[in-house]
Formats: structure tokens, sequence, C-alpha cells
């Protein structure tokens, strides 16, 4: 493994080449299933296995889904791109070329927004197209075959191309956090990293600081974690400074990242655009979009959730991390967002979404599409909660009742008897009987031992089966021991 060499004298230069896998129910040129997780070789057609004489038509779905991401992003939509064949050879490839777009793509230009190590930074777009994904080699070590599904070729894809603006893997993580948050919000990608739906390769190289030309770069290939890709950026990052370090030439090529061994290692020579023989898909004219589709799609985006995040704490008054939080899942904030307007308190129901809700999630492994409350139901809780109805332990219970159920929060109180006792009557008699009980402590409290109130507090609370408030007990118990 090479050491990780220090950067005291380079820049590194990364660019990113994102695949986004669109959320469309059939492929790109074919009626075929997307769905992931069948038999393999089940979801083909006569298109998918690229047989003589058939011919592709475009979904339009995924022509939506682009002119959506290209105005999030900021990107000139061209109102009219071309197709394209990119040859190459491999077996998931069966047809020998795959669509895509090359001269003309639908997208150009744009800007990620996001949060660096060193503050809020701006990455320029390149292009996005779309194109079409090829299929998946299955290695079997133990039979040493190698074996074909061609289950995900045809399948819809967005590449999302940077300009190499970036200087890390942290910068590069957090710029494939934000722009997966986008993508899922607008609703055309699920951001599954281990399915790889989203994916992307890295062009990596380093310079002198202060030289004007950039050093010669290594694509990595299919990284599909962020923990994956910070590791391989980095290793490729300090590869290039010790060979250079040492007199070595940096060799343009692809490479993959071994993730058992933590480094990366050579997978082929790095092809040029003309090697993969580009020219015009001669089975599909060019595609057009009108003015009017393309203003549809403007007027239909969603709050995309930076701006989100800036409103909950302007508008809402949330703290940066509640809003951070609160955001990262649009079905999270939009229930979250009903709940306030439903007139719940905004910081008292983050505190539950962040706390309680998010707990729940995580232990039963659902989303939040799986919250079976309302609401209405909330605001019934905090009510209960804000009126002393109820202690907030019980509302705990409650909640987790409401979440699992989506029972009205006053009939589980009143199905698990978690009412608070109201009676001044009943609460001074558990009182009297608590001191009377325990005389000695009561002579230890008045000699300066003021600890001894949470005890008595603590045994009040037992003697009442928890259902007492402990405010007005401590208050109650504050009276009567400062007035024996």
């Amino acid at each position: 493994m090479i050491p990780r060499a220090p950067l005291t004298d380079f820049q590194a230069v990364i660019g990113l080449e994102v695949h986004a896998q669109l959320l469309t129910a059939s492929k790109l040129f074919s009626g075929a299933s997307t769905a992931f997780g069948a038999a393999p070789n089940t979801h083909t057609t006569v298109v998918c296995l690229g047989m003589p004489g058939v011919l592709p038509v475009p979904n339009d779905k995924a022509v939506d889904f682009a002119i959506r991401t290209g105005l999030a992003l900021g990107c000139t939509i061209n109102l009219r791109s071309e197709w394209s064949r990119k040859h190459y050879f491999y077996p998931d490839l069966p047809k020998g070329y795959q669509i895509t777009q090359y001269d003309t793509p639908i997208c150009e230009h744009g800007v990620v927004t996001f949060d660096g190590p060193g503050g809020e930074q701006r990455v320029r777009l390149r292009r996005i197209h779309l194109e079409e994904d090829a299929g998946k080699l299955v290695h079997d070590a133990a039979d040493g075959l190698s074996l074909v599904d061609l289950n995900r070729a045809g399948t819809p894809l967005l590449e999302i191309v940077s300009e190499p603006e970036l200087s890390s893997a942290d910068e590069a993580v957090e710029y494939l956090k934000a722009l997966r948050e986008i993508l899922m919000y607008l609703g055309v990608n699920d951001g599954n990293l281990e399915e790889g739906s989203f994916r992307c390769d890295a062009n990596v190289s380093v310079m002198k600081r202060g030289a004007k030309d950039l050093g010669t770069r290594c694509e990595l290939k299919n990284l599909n974690s962020f923990r994956f890709i910070k590791q391989a950026v980095e290793y490729e990052i300090s590869r290039h400074v010790e060979v250079i370090e040492s007199g070595g030439v940096i060799e343009q090529e692809t490479r993959l990242f071994d993730t058992a061994r933590g480094e990366t290692r050579s997978m082929r020579s790095k092809e040029e655009a003309h090697d993969y023989r580009y020219f015009p898909e001669p089975d599909l004219p060019p595609l057009v979009v009108s003015e009017a589709r393309v203003s549809k799609a403007r007027s239909e985006l969603p709050e995309l959730p930076r701006a989100r995040r800036r409103r909950y704490v302007e508008a809402l008054k949330l703290p940066e991390y509640d809003a951070g939080v609160l955001t990262q899942d649009k079905a999270m904030a939009d229930l979250y967002e009903a709940c306030v307007a439903e007139g719940c308190d905004p910081k008292k129901a983050s505190n539950w979404f962040m706390g309680e809700l998010s707990r729940l999630l995580n232990e039963s492994g659902e989303s939040v599409s799986a919250v079976r409350f309302t609401p209405q139901q909330l605001k019934g809780l905090l009510t209960a909660v804000e009126s002393d109805t109820i202690s907030g332990a019980a509302a705990k219970d409650v909640f987790a009742q409401m979440f699992r159920t989506g029972k009205e929060p006053a009939d589980i109180i009143a199905e698990q008897g978690l009412a608070q006792t109201q009676d001044a009557g009943a609460l001074e008699a558990a009182i009297d009987q608590v001191l009377a009980a325990n005389a000695k402590n009561v002579e230890a409290y008045h000699a300066g031992n003021q600890k001894l109130l949470g005890f008595f507090v603590g045994q009040v609370m037992k003697a009442l089966g928890a259902k007492a408030n402990p405010k007005k007990v401590s208050e109650l118990l504050a009276k009567k021991l400062g007035g024996a």
C-alpha cells in the first residue's frame, strides 16, 4: 500500500461523473421493467438484447426527469439534443454500443452548491445527458465462470458531469451528498448507493501549486459508497504525489478501487472520445422538446433542500442543526411541515421528529411513508403534555403507539390509564404519607440536605403509579417541607 504522501507542494484536481438511475417503471428505449432484484435476465426484451431489426423508442418520463434535473441545477435546457452511439465491446453490452448523448446533450452548464469543509462552495457542471445502462457481470470464483445478467441493460441513466473544480476527497463527498439530496427531492432518483442507482466515476489528478497546466488524470470507476469514494480519492491523490516525487510519470488509465485492500489498481488504459467511435444514432431522430414542456417542468419544481433549510431557520426560528436534520429526507420534511401547519410548535415538533420519530424509524427499519399518525394526532399529543394531562415519559409511550397503530392519543391515554392525577387532595394525601414514612429523611432535609427533595418526589410518584405531575408534586412538597 502506498503511504499517504503530504500535499504540501501539490494541488489535487477532481472532476466527478455521476450516474443516476431514473425512477421510471420501464427502460429508456423499451417497455422492460426497471425493478431491482429480479431473477437474472427476466427483465429484458428484444430491444435490450440488441436483436437485429429492432427500433428503440425513447421514454418520455425519462426526458421529463432530465429536464426537471437540469432546471433545478440551473442548466441551459437544449430544446434540440441528439442521440449518439458509443461503441465498445464488453460482454454486458449485447448491442456492442451504448445509446447516449455526445455532441449536444439535453442539459449544459449549471451548478451544484454545497457546504464544503471551508464553507459554501459552488461547483460548475459541464453537462447532463441521458444514456442507457449496460448489464452486469457476475463472477463466480468457485466455478471460475463469469455470468451475464442483462436486467440492467437499457435502464435510463442521467450522467451528470462536473468541471474539475474539487480539490479534496472531503469536498467530493459533500458535493455528491448535496447532488444526491437534490435528485431525491426532485423524485428522479432514489439515492440508493448499495443497489448502484447512484454511483460515480472520479477523475483525479494532481498539479504543482501555482502551475497552470493540469496533471495527467486517472479515472476511478463505479464508486458506490461515500466511504469508499473518500478512501479511493485520497489513495489516488497520494499515489500520484508519490509517483511524481519519486521521478515517475502518471499514466492516463482507468482504475478500480479494491475495497478489501483499500487501494486502487489498474484496470485498462484510459480511452479518449475517438476510441468509442461516436456517431449520431441512426435509429433515433434528434430529441426535440418544446418551450411549453420546459416551462411546465419549471412550474412543478419543488423547494430544494438548501432553500428549505434556510426557510426553517429564518421563518420557523429553528437551529441550523434541526433544519439540517429535518430536511435530509423530503418525506420527513413534508410531514414535519404538515404538523406545524396543524398548529404544533415548530421547535417542540422538531424535538419529537429528531428524537422519538427517528428512533422508531431506525428500530423498525421503515421509511417515513410507514408513519401512521396524523399531524392532528401529534398536535393532540403535544396539547396533552402542555396541559399536564400526561407526563413526558408517558407521552413517549403514547407516541410509539400512535406511530405503530395510528390510534388517537386520547384513546391511548384512556385505554392505558396514563392520565396524570389532577386531584390536589389525592396528591397532598400521598405526600403526607410519604413524609410520615420517612421522618428521618425529613429531618435530614431540614438540616440542609436539599437533595432529598428529589427522593421525596420519586416516592410520591411511585405511590401514585407515576400518574402525578412531577413538577406539581415538587411544588407541593417544597411548600409542605418549607412549612413543617
